[in-house]
């Protein structure tokens, strides 16, 4: 640490004696021109030159003491102090401090340089924030996610080893292990799928295929379910709607929101799905007489592991409509959500028709 600020400082010292000749020279270069003038005009011996020739060289000396202090305010004032600043905040920014905002230099206008930085500095470090926080959150929510399913089957794997079970017994403990070993499944697929998603390692493989075809397909997946509840299906399709976009990514778009209208309905209730086309735009609404969600959860719907209404908690991993977000993305469509508590939600998704 010692040699590197002895090094800072033989640089520094290097820099002011380089700026010292440099003026001296201009200086020098400056005064002599207009000695060579002022003598080519006036009438002077050559003695008089001689005696005056030291009052020149310390007037030369003393203007050039003048100017470097002038220019080394000016330095520090314009360029060292707000360069100070900015390389304070970025060590704190590499060192993982991401609470910390460059203030502006004062003096300057707001369209000046290292004001402009600054400003691009803030906005990152506003950024990074975000994502720090994004992050710690991310983390806390997949433990959370995954002790539970390991707490049940690690409970009713210590009950499978107990003496006297009778099958029946033995088959529920089973059977409470294969549901939560799938719940595991499906949360580590969903993460490695929406991972691959935000960092682009997917990209989509596009072609011509039947919409309308894939949307029936994908209520057929969830009969089972609707069936148990006694839901009301509606369907309203064009029929034949082509489309030219990446078909398994779409899927998980189509598959995500049908289950969570299906999971969020009360028994007797109704499901509705509809796709229509019109000017070269594809229209896909998905609706349900659910319990509706409020303004405030609406806002944070499409973020990960964001569970609004957690009485459906045991049913999902929060990361569904995160993937469906990023899909619709990707793909440089449009989603939307309306709902009213009580009443239900619609979710409207905006795509581009066959090209």
């Amino acid at each position: 640490m010692i040699k590197k600020i002895k090094q800072y400082g033989k640089k520094k010292l290097w820099s002011s004696v380089g700026n010292f000749i440099i003026f001296f020279v201009m200086t020098g270069f400056i005064v002599t021109c207009n000695f060579i003038l002022f003598f080519n005009i006036a009438d002077f011996d050559e003695q008089d030159m001689r005696a005056a020739a030291p009052v020149t060289f310390i007037n030369v000396i003393v203007i050039t003491v003048l100017f470097w202090i002038i220019d080394s305010i000016r330095r520090y004032l314009t360029v060292k102090r707000p360069l100070k600043r900015m390389l304070e905040g970025m060590n704190r920014i590499i060192e993982g401090d991401f609470g910390v905002r460059i203030p502006y230099i004062k003096g300057l206008s707001s369209d000046n340089e290292f004001n402009i930085i600054i400003k691009g500095l803030n906005h990152m470090t506003e950024e990074l924030s975000s994502v720090e926080t994004l992050r710690t959150d991310f983390i806390a929510n997949v433990s959370h996610e995954l002790k539970t399913p390991l707490a049940v089957i690690q409970n009713y794997g210590t009950m499978l080893q107990a003496d006297g079970l009778s099958e029946a017994e033995r088959l529920e403990y089973a059977k409470a292990i294969t549901v939560q070993t799938r719940k595991l499944s499906a949360l580590m697929t969903n993460i490695l799928k929406l991972n691959r998603l935000e960092n682009q390692q997917i990209y989509p493989e596009k072609k011509k295929y039947n919409l309308t075809e894939q949307l029936c397909q994908s209520l057929l997946m969830f009969e089972n379910s609707w069936e148990q509840k006694e839901l009301e299906i509606e369907t309203d399709f064009d029929e034949d709607v082509m489309i030219f976009q990446d078909e398994e990514l779409l899927n998980l778009v189509w598959n995500n929101l049908i289950s969570n209208a299906i999971k969020f309905s009360e028994k007797g209730g109704k499901v509705s799905v509809s796709i229509k086309e019109s000017e070269g735009q594809i229209k896909v609404t998905v609706a349900d007489t659910g319990c509706g969600i409020s303004p405030e959860i609406g806002n944070h719907i499409f973020d990960k592991f964001y569970q609004g209404d957690t009485s459906h908690a045991t049913e999902g991993n929060g990361l569904g409509l995160a993937l469906v977000k990023r899909v619709i993305d990707i793909v440089s469509g449009d989603i939307s959500v309306k709902s009213v508590q009580g009443e239900g939600t619609i979710f409207t998704v905006l795509l581009k028709g066959d090209m």
